[in-house]
């Protein structure tokens, strides 16, 4: 079973970075912690991070749901340049609630000079029928507003013109 969820916005930068900066930059100033999900503290196992099948094992920090440490791996799936990526998390080393991979997706159009269309999807995976009606409701109010803080974070990121610490 899957629930997607997905936002939009407009950034005023150029195509490149509004592609670029949510995959490319730090990750502890895109996932900086917000309600029940843990701030990302550093990733290893990186150095193939940004490439088509490069991936890196995720850090969090402790909370009341999470001892702290190894979370997650994360994969990259797709990446057509300046237009789309597709990332998938999984084998999760922190209680999940059922979900057993999370899939991504950054999508970028440039609609005129210094303006770029982004829509950031997601899509939960999960086996369990008896569950659904929660991670349909997870997926839809919760993940959907941590998405809008991560949107925000990384405008951030374009503005300020962070560097990339992967290509």
């Amino acid at each position: 079973m899957q629930t997607t969820t997905e936002i939009t916005a407009i950034f005023d930068t150029t195509l490149e970075r509004a592609f670029k900066s949510p995959m490319l930059c730090d990750i502890t100033k895109v996932h900086n912690g917000y309600g029940i999900t843990p701030k990302v503290t550093y990733c290893t196992e990186d150095e193939s991070w940004g490439k088509v099948g490069g991936n890196r094992k995720v850090f969090m920090a402790k909370t009341l749901t999470f001892k702290g440490g190894e979370s997650s791996l994360d994969k990259v799936l797709e990446r057509k340049e300046n237009e789309y990526w597709k990332i998938e998390i999984s084998d999760f080393k922190a209680w999940s609630m059922g979900f057993e991979k999370f899939q991504g997706e950054w999508f970028t159009t440039q609609f005129q000079e210094g303006k770029v269309l982004v829509r950031y999807r997601y899509t939960m995976f999960s086996n369990s029928t008896l569950f659904y009606p929660f991670h349909w409701l997870f997926t839809k109010i919760v993940w959907r507003k941590y998405m809008r803080h991560v949107l925000e974070n990384i405008r951030k990121l374009t503005i300020s013109k962070a560097p990339y610490l992967h290509e």
